[in-house]
């Protein structure tokens, strides 16, 4: 019996238990990214945390959008028509406009399963509002991971306001439609972080990286300890996640996309695992 008890003990504590899996874009080796469907997707499967992007339109609302312009790659402009990268800069159209552009019927060269369907980019405390009545209806327990899509070039170049301000407005509209506990907040841009930390100290932040880096060179750059550090999964080591353990970091990588690769990082330590295919996760817990 003793040995029944320890066994249960030992495997409840079995990291599979405990990881944070993120719906990237919502699900977006299944469905055109960061749309509400592409949501309400990533919910069919047991995720933990719906990731996403955040840009600003030319009335100051938010946007979930990867870039701050039509992407070429996904979005068709209404008419139907293929629109060139960058051509038509978000920050300087209404809502209105951007909300007449589908970015779901053309068909993704590098997700053959996403499925094709007319969609638009939502603003941020809509998407909220209706993957909540998803959440709550089905009794899920679901926190967001949003990453606001700020760099030093587009604010130069007039594709966004100015980092502060673009922080600003996210916190604005998230604290409107959900408790700040169930969000983090994610950027590359780590003036955006030292901004959070500072402003906004209720709110969790993580560290975006895509190149290599050292932990405790990293850490020293950012200038405190983030809640999360998310690099690219394919500069992570072991060594890694145990010395930011040891800072107190939790480690999510991006984006792991092939149960191979899910298992190396999860056999390093981490934390959370951000993947394009949630319908993975099911697998991975079971080969565990």
């Amino acid at each position: 019996m003793k040995n029944l008890i320890l066994l249960v003990a030992i495997c409840w504590h079995l990291p599979a238990f405990s990881i944070d899996w993120q719906g990237h874009r919502g699900a977006r080796g299944l469905y055109p990214e960061n749309t509400i469907g592409a949501m309400k997707e990533g919910l069919k499967y047991k995720i933990s945390t719906l990731e996403l992007d955040v840009v600003v339109s030319s009335e100051g609302e938010v946007v979930v959008s990867h870039e701050p312009w039509m992407s070429e790659e996904i979005c068709l402009d209404p008419k139907g028509k293929p629109v060139k990268d960058r051509a038509f800069n978000l920050y300087k159209m209404s809502y209105e406009e951007i909300a007449k552009f589908d970015c779901g019927s053309k068909v993704h060269p590098r997700f053959p399963k996403q499925q094709k369907i007319q969609a638009f980019k939502p603003l941020l405390r809509n998407l909220i509002q209706e993957s909540e009545k998803e959440i709550k209806a089905r009794n899920l327990k679901v926190n967001y991971n949003i990453e606001i899509k700020s760099t030093p070039e587009d604010e130069k170049k007039g594709f966004q306001p100015q980092f502060k301000e673009f922080t600003d407005k996210v916190v604005r509209d998230i604290a409107a439609v959900v408790d700040p506990s169930r969000v983090t907040i994610q950027s590359f841009d780590w003036r955006v972080l030292r901004y959070l930390h500072v402003a906004y100290p209720d709110f969790k932040t993580v560290a975006l990286i895509e190149e290599k880096f050292k932990v405790s060179d990293a850490l020293k750059s950012l200038g405190f300890n983030p809640t999360v550090f998310s690099p690219d999964y394919n500069l992570l080591t072991a060594e890694a996640v145990s010395e930011l353990h040891k800072a107190k970091v939790l480690v999510i990588p991006w984006t792991v996309n092939d149960v191979a690769s899910m298992e190396k990082v999860l056999k390093m330590g981490v934390d959370g695992i951000i993947t394009d295919y949630p319908d993975l996760i099911e697998q991975v817990k079971k080969d565990r």
